[in-house]
């Protein structure tokens, strides 16, 4: 087996992940509001989604998911809840600078949970593994060791292009202590996620 034949899949994932959308605006929106560890649970999240998907494309379930379209729309629902109730928290948020270090114990299990949700109910996600992946890899031919490959590449290209996002906004977050900063911060993270929300949503 040459590795360099998921070249393909690892370009084709990098750019559809570096193309901005509602799951990095989700990740630096969280990074703002709650600092650097949440919002790494986020990405977590996001890589677990993108695994999921991955799964199903490699095991034939596409047909079986648009099937079940209706689950999906329930779950984009709820995970445009979930961005809309950060939303509002972040924008409520006190402009105290000590609470910057409370909201940096936002749990684990919910950041892990929303970025997950989110990543099911992503209709480009839906799209690059439902549609696109077929196109730069032979699903018919991927074996268990293929797929470990596709899984390790998969998790690798997304921690490496959401971390650099999380990174920068949350040294943001920890440089601007002022209250009329922070307040600036919560409400552009009230923002992004409003924003990821919409864009969940309204997209077909």
């Amino acid at each position: 087996m040459n590795v360099l034949e998921f070249l393909p899949y690892a370009i084709a994932l990098a750019v559809a992940a570096a193309i901005p959308g509602p799951g990095i605006a989700a990740c630096v929106g969280k990074a703002l509001g709650s600092g650097f560890r949440p919002a790494v649970w986020f990405s977590t999240g996001l890589v677990l989604g993108d695994l999921t998907y991955l799964a199903l494309a490699v095991l034939g379930l596409a047909a079986v998911a648009s099937a079940f379209s209706g689950i999906f729309t329930v779950i984009k629902i709820a995970g445009a809840a979930y961005l809309l109730w950060l939303a509002w928290s972040f924008w409520r948020a006190g402009i105290d600078p000590d609470k910057v270090e409370t909201r940096k114990g936002d749990g684990a299990w919910s950041s892990l949970l929303g970025g997950y949700s989110l990543t099911l109910g992503n209709p480009k996600t839906i799209i690059f593994y439902m549609a696109l992946l077929p196109t730069v890899v032979d699903l018919q031919a991927v074996t268990p060791e293929r797929f470990a490959w596709l899984a390790a590449i998969t998790v690798v290209v997304l921690y490496a292009v959401t971390i650099p996002y999380v990174a920068l906004a949350a040294r943001a977050r920890n440089f601007l202590r002022n209250p009329r900063a922070l307040k600036a911060l919560n409400r552009g993270a009230a923002g992004a996620m409003a924003g990821a929300a919409a864009y969940i949503v309204l997209k077909q």
